[in-house]
């Protein structure tokens, strides 16, 4: 087997480049197989050719814990359709060789504990992958995967939370790489009218732990995002906004998928607005 290095330098490389542009970095997710295989494909082209920086693969779950209506509804449709990990790998190969962006998968930690630690991150770093967002996995039980992420250049992404202790923040911002994902709220994704307060808060103490701060991981913020006015007001104090509700939902309610495709583009560019601080 292949020990393919992943593309955690180019992670790094991008949120840097969005940073010396004195902007956020926006990140877009999109669930692979959804509307199916093929056409996920092409909407993680389109979020990019739209603007996005880096994008988040999902790799659909029967039990999503973190994900609201939206993204249930979309793991569904990928589910039924029958999506397999390797669909989820192939989507990154083929999203990241067509756009040199970098590609995270964004996944329960289930999944790769069957599928094989060592086996999911040699394919995810042999298909160019950046690395992986993990939700569910908890810090103190991700050695073996923080292992084999670094043995094959790949970002580790854990979540924090609002509720998240200083203590917590500062363990995870130690084992973590890539990014942080700061959720912005208690509660799962979707489309809202305000991110809030508590998300700058929490972009702040996780900046001031002995593991950030200045030089250490850029701080990314998801949950609640879905147009250019609330990318612009989370770029005001996080280095990314992630969006991925509001560009599901389009793929959802679109006629058809060249319909998804152009709506989803179009949402990037206004984001990709957004994000850029006045």
């Amino acid at each position: 087997m292949s020990t393919g290095t992943g593309n955690i330098q180019l992670l790094s490389d991008t949120l840097a480049k969005a940073k010396s542009e004195n902007r956020a970095a926006l990140v877009a997710y999109l669930p692979a197989g959804f509307p199916t295989v093929d056409g996920a494909i092409e909407a993680v082209k389109a979020v990019i050719a739209g603007g996005a920086d880096v994008v988040e693969v999902g790799l659909p779950h029967s039990d999503p814990v973190l994900d609201g209506a939206i993204i249930q509804t979309a793991d569904d449709i990928a589910l039924r359709g029958g999506v397999k990990i390797a669909d989820v790998i192939r989507t990154v190969r083929e999203a990241h060789e067509a756009t040199g962006a970098p590609v995270l998968v964004m996944t329960y930690w289930n999944p790769i504990d069957r599928y094989g630690v060592e086996r999911f991150a040699s394919e995810l770093a042999e298909a160019g992958g950046a690395g992986c967002i993990l939700p569910d996995l908890p810090v103190q039980e991700s050695a073996l995967w923080r292992e084999h992420a670094q043995k094959h250049g790949l970002a580790t992404v854990f979540v924090v939370a609002p509720s998240s202790k200083d203590e917590r923040l500062a363990t995870i911002t130690a084992a973590g790489s890539g990014f942080v994902y700061a959720a912005s709220l208690m509660g799962v994704t979707g489309t809202r009218e305000s991110v809030g307060n508590q998300a700058q808060d929490l972009v702040e103490r996780t900046r001031a732990t002995p593991g950030a701060g200045g030089g250490g991981l850029p701080v990314c913020v998801g949950l609640g995002v879905s147009n250019a006015a609330q990318a612009k007001e989370v770029a005001a104090f996080a280095d990314g906004v992630i969006v991925g509700s509001a560009f599901v939902k389009l793929l959802l309610d679109a006629p058809d998928l060249p319909a998804g495709l152009t709506a989803v583009r179009e949402l990037a560019g206004e984001l990709a607005e957004g994000v850029r601080r006045s």
